[in-house]
């Protein structure tokens, strides 16, 4: 079986800005399922393997990968708070 899968966000460089689309395209060739595609931030988003991190950080035009933290609050009768 594959590894989990993680959520990330990927940050391209000013230099591929025009080719968004492009580096999405690598980035589902290289594992993983493009959810959004930000083209004003220069970031595209998505679910991938835990494990594929670095495929993706090797896309031309991607300057980091980082994955996306779920974070939880207890509920507000919990005893914890």
């Amino acid at each position: 079986m594959g590894s989990p899968l993680a959520r990330f966000s990927v940050t391209v460089d000013d230099g591929h800005l025009a080719e968004l689309e492009t580096v999405a395209s690598a980035l589902r060739e290289s594992g993983m399922e493009v959810e959004r595609v930000l083209g004003a931030l220069g970031v595209i988003t998505g679910q991938a393997p835990a494990d594929a991190r670095p495929s993706l950080l090797a896309v031309p035009g991607v300057t980091s990968v980082d994955e996306q933290l779920r974070v939880a609050l207890p509920p507000p009768d919990s005893a914890v708070q």
